[in-house]
C-alpha cells in the first residue's frame, strides 16, 4: 500500500507497528456516539456531553496516535489524513460540549472550514484511489458527508440531515472493516475481510 514500490524504490522499513487499525477502530467508536445526535434521537445536555467525550477521547485521541505513528513509519498519506482528522474530532468535542450548555458555534465560520475540507478530502480521495479502492470509498463516504453538511448549510433541507447520520453509519462501518482487514488477515493467514487492490495505477515513469 506505499507508493515507494509501485516508483521501483525500497519501501523503508516500519519503526513501529502500523498504527492505522487504531485510528479505524477509534473512528468507528467516535462515528457511533455521534450516530444518536445525527438522527435526533437524542439531543439532550447529557447526550451531548456524553458524545462529546467519546469525540474528544477516540475520534481525536486515537486518531492522533495513527497519525503520529503514520509519520514516525514515513506513511505521509495516512500521518497526514488520521492527524487532521484528530483535531478536527478536537472541534467536534468542543462544539458538543457547548451546545450541552447552550452554547452553538458560528454557523460562518464552520461552513467556511467545511468548504476547505471538502477540497482536501476530494483530493486525498483521488490518492487513496492509487492504493485500494476500498480507501477511496472510505474517502468517497467522507466527501458526500461534507457535501450534505455544506449543503444544509446553504439551505437544501432538513432531508440532509439524515443524510449525515447515514454516512456517518457508513464510515464506522467501512472503518471497522479496513481495520479487521488489517488485523484479521495476517493473522487468519487468509482473506477474512476482503481489501481490493487500486482502483488505478500511477503513470509509468519514461
Amino acid at each position: 500500500m506505499t507508493s515507494h514500490a509501485e516508483a521501483g524504490q525500497t519501501t523503508p522499513p516500519a519503526l513501529i507497528a502500523d498504527p492505522t487499525p487504531i485510528g479505524l477502530i477509534c473512528l468507528a467508536i467516535g462515528c457511533a456516539a455521534l450516530v444518536p445526535i445525527a438522527f435526533g434521537l437524542s439531543l439532550t445536555p447529557a447526550a451531548l456531553k456524553t458524545a462529546a467525550i467519546f469525540c474528544l477521547l477516540f475520534g481525536a485521541g486515537g486518531q492522533l496516535v495513527a497519525g503520529l505513528g503514520n509519520l514516525l513509519n514515513r506513511n505521509l498519506y495516512g500521518g497526514t489524513l488520521f492527524t487532521s482528522f484528530a483535531f478536527n474530532w478536537v472541534i467536534n468535542w468542543w462544539v458538543l460540549d457547548g451546545l450541552s450548555r447552550g452554547q452553538v458555534a458560528d454557523a460562518t465560520v464552520v461552513f467556511a472550514v467545511d468548504v476547505c475540507f471538502l477540497i482536501v478530502f476530494l483530493a486525498f480521495t483521488y490518492g487513496f484511489g492509487f492504493f485500494s479502492s476500498l480507501l477511496m470509498a472510505f474517502l468517497v463516504d467522507i466527501d458526500v458527508l461534507y457535501v450534505a453538511r455544506i449543503a444544509r448549510h446553504l439551505g437544501g433541507g432538513d432531508w440532509l440531515g439524515p443524510v449525515v447520520g447515514i454516512c456517518t453509519v457508513a464510515l464506522g462501518a467501512i472503518s471497522l472493516w479496513i481495520a479487521f482487514a488489517l488485523l484479521i488477515n495476517p493473522t487468519a493467514g487468509r482473506v477474512v475481510f476482503a481489501f481490493p487492490g487500486p482502483a488505478y495505477r500511477p503513470r509509468a515513469r519514461s
